[in-house]
């Protein structure tokens, strides 16, 4: 089987930094180089750096399917891999696009390309194909999708967004649309990761990243499971500086407050 990173196995001692343990303690979010944390709901650059490292190459191509502000692009030009983004919001796209733009080439210089629209339909994937053709590729080497938590945070009003499924039930299938929409781009043998966590519904515990997990091996042709990642969250903004009222109110209600996020992590046979 090709290799798909280019760690140099032989000094593998020298990838102190490289996480291979299920669970991921992370305490201080990386605001280096272009990343910042203004935008609500994105993820610590940490996770696609330590995923781009572990399952690509320099020169690969990586698809984000859920941009936000641009995280995953952002480190794409940090490590030397080809970056795609798709973002169903223009304004947060000429954002994203603000943000990567500031971040140099450190290791090569690549593509980084916004594609607006709809991750769920097959406009976007003929889009994708389209921009993959434009230079000379066939294929993804990996993917990262960090979807919105269902409702937890409205980002938009439209009805596309999945932020606005009216039940869970609804925001799996739309999720599993864009599953099933660009797994057969991804290469055999390569992987995809779902940054993924749960929720609380009427004092009920609603397990989205199961359903996510599930739905994705339903839908995503040749994928297999191949890890569970636990992330740790700290510094929520939502519950930062309420440590206490949120002691309190778990305590008082008889439930667990929310430390942590799920890494989905599949391979394609």
């Amino acid at each position: 089987m090709p290799r798909i990173n280019d760690l140099n196995l032989n000094n593998w001692q020298e990838y102190k930094d490289i996480l291979t343990d299920s669970l991921w303690v992370i305490d201080a979010r990386d605001k280096s180089g272009a990343h910042t944390g203004e935008y609500h709901g994105n993820f610590i650059p940490q996770i696609p750096n330590q995923l781009m490292r572990r399952f690509t190459k320099k020169g690969d191509v990586v698809l984000d399917a859920f941009l936000g502000s641009g995280t995953t692009l952002i480190e794409c030009r940090r490590l030397g891999r080809h970056g795609i983004g798709i973002e169903l919001i223009s304004e947060i796209a000429k954002k994203a696009k603000k943000n990567i733009v500031k971040q140099p080439f450190l290791s090569g210089k690549v593509f980084t390309d916004i594609l607006v629209s709809d991750s769920t339909q097959e406009k976007a994937k003929n889009k994708l194909i389209e921009i993959l053709q434009n230079h000379k590729r066939n294929n993804i080497q990996f993917a990262i999708m960090h979807p919105p938590y269902h409702d937890i945070i409205k980002f938009s009003n439209r009805k596309e967004d999945l932020c606005n499924a009216g039940t869970v039930a609804q925001f799996t299938k739309k999720f599993g649309d864009t599953i099933e929409n660009f797994t057969d781009l991804l290469e055999k043998n390569h992987y995809l990761a779902i940054v993924i966590g749960d929720k609380y519904t009427n004092s009920e515990w609603v397990p989205l990243g199961f359903h996510l997990m599930q739905e994705t091996l339903n839908r995503g042709k040749g994928l297999k499971l191949k890890s569970i990642l636990i992330k740790n969250m700290v510094n929520n903004r939502a519950k930062r500086n309420q440590e206490h009222l949120w002691r309190y109110r778990a305590l008082a209600g008889g439930f667990y407050i929310f430390k942590h996020e799920y890494i989905l992590l599949f391979q394609k046979r």
